[in-house]
């Protein structure tokens, strides 16, 4: 039995089967912390009926894996064809959610699909449309990477546009999103005067999304309440409630408390249910878990046949891992309030479905780079005997 089952493991799931591992136990606690925090919710909204969030949500799990395991299933090769296709849509898109999107919390970031009633934000798209163009466009130019026009110019155009697009409703996607582009850009050897040139003309576009987008104001606010010791914002309050009452091993699954006034304990601030329920041991092995990932999907650089997979690869790991830093920062007060769920955690529709297709990729492009590597055994053994023979 077991022999069978590994075999179909083996048949199955291909690429990193640590990265696999991660996330499978990642979207387990996911389940367990969620259905916990959703308690007050399901009394508020659906007069107690817990086990619908509890459904609602594991749906959403199983839907990222699925996606997942389909977009690793596809030669990552064909991703930066891919990126380019969906960053040609993402451009209209993010335009005509920010005149027309479904406003959240004074932000025009949400688009509905028609028939499902499913809503959206048009930015996931462009995030990994964005990534993955880079990627290409760096793997690409490796030969003439110093040649301003020819290299630079695209790249640069392409950032500048998308983070600025995306800064007008949500500044904390666009920041995170251009850090991870420069990371990218450091990775392929991108000279240092054109990466500061690259910081000098992200801080003007991002500059005009605070100035001309719709969260502005709550952007400047936000950064002076973390910055002043005077007023802790009452989200911050209740997760350090959260957190303090936790201790080493915590209050035990289901025991939460505060999850009756923390405001999104099941998304934004659901790092702060975990340590609360599971201790300071629950997170920092949530914690562990991501630097697990990092590590893995950065090593994959170092290992990969080809720069585009490397490349796509770090972009993909970094961003998401990088997203996941700043929402735990955030619940344990070391970053200003961010809206930011915690990916693979939270509670969220499309998000885990975005995210499952960003993971597949990364194991996409591991199951590539081993496929490569044993094509080339596989020819290098044939080379051998035929010399042996001869």
């Amino acid at each position: 039995m077991m022999t069978t089952f590994k075999q179909w493991i083996d048949r199955n799931l291909k690429g990193d089967p640590i990265i696999w591992g991660i996330v499978i136990i990642l979207g387990i606690i996911s389940i367990l912390v969620v259905y916990s925090a959703t308690g007050s919710l399901a009394y508020k909204y659906t007069g107690g009926n817990t086990e619908k969030y509890l459904l609602d949500h594991s749906m959403m799990v199983a839907m990222g894996f699925i996606v997942m395991w389909v977009a690793h299933k596809i030669p990552y090769k064909y991703y930066g064809l891919i990126g380019k296709f969906l960053l040609g849509i993402s451009i209209p898109l993010l335009l005509f959610t920010y005149a027309f999107g479904s406003t959240v919390n004074e932000a025009n970031r949400w688009l509905t699909i028609p028939g499902i009633n499913k809503a959206f934000q048009p930015s996931d798209i462009a995030k990994l449309a964005l990534i993955a163009t880079l990627a290409s466009l760096l793997a690409k130019k490796q030969k003439n990477i110093g040649d301003f026009k020819k290299a630079f110019l695209p790249m640069i155009l392409v950032i500048g546009l998308i983070t600025m697009l995306i800064g007008l409703a949500n500044m904390s996607t666009a920041l995170l999103l251009f850090a991870t582009c420069l990371l990218l850009m450091f990775i392929g050897r991108v000279p240092a005067k054109f990466i500061m040139a690259v910081i000098l003309v992200g801080a003007v576009f991002l500059s005009a999304s605070v100035f001309l987008g719709q969260r502005g104001g709550t952007f400047f606010s936000r950064i002076e309440k973390f910055a002043s010791s005077e007023e802790i914002p009452f989200q911050a309050e209740q997760s350090f409630i959260a957190i303090s009452t936790g201790g080493i091993t915590g209050k035990g699954p289901g025991k939460s408390e505060q999850r009756n006034t923390l405001p999104h304990p099941y998304s934004d601030f659901i790092y702060a249910i975990i340590i609360e329920e599971y201790g300071l041991i629950g997170g920092a092995t949530v914690l562990f878990l991501y630097l697990a990932l990092l590590y893995r999907g950065m090593r994959i650089v170092a290992t990969s046949t080809k720069p585009f997979g490397g490349l796509l690869s770090a972009g993909l790991s970094f961003a998401l891992v990088l997203q996941a830093m700043v929402n735990m920062a955030v619940a344990v007060g070391l970053g200003p309030i961010t809206g930011l769920p915690l990916p693979l955690l939270s509670m969220g529709g499309t998000s885990l479905v975005f995210t499952g297709f960003s993971v597949g990729i990364i194991l996409s492009v591991s199951r590539g780079d081993h496929a490569d590597a044993i094509e080339s055994a596989g020819e290098e053994n044939k080379s051998r005997k035929i010399f042996q023979t001869a």
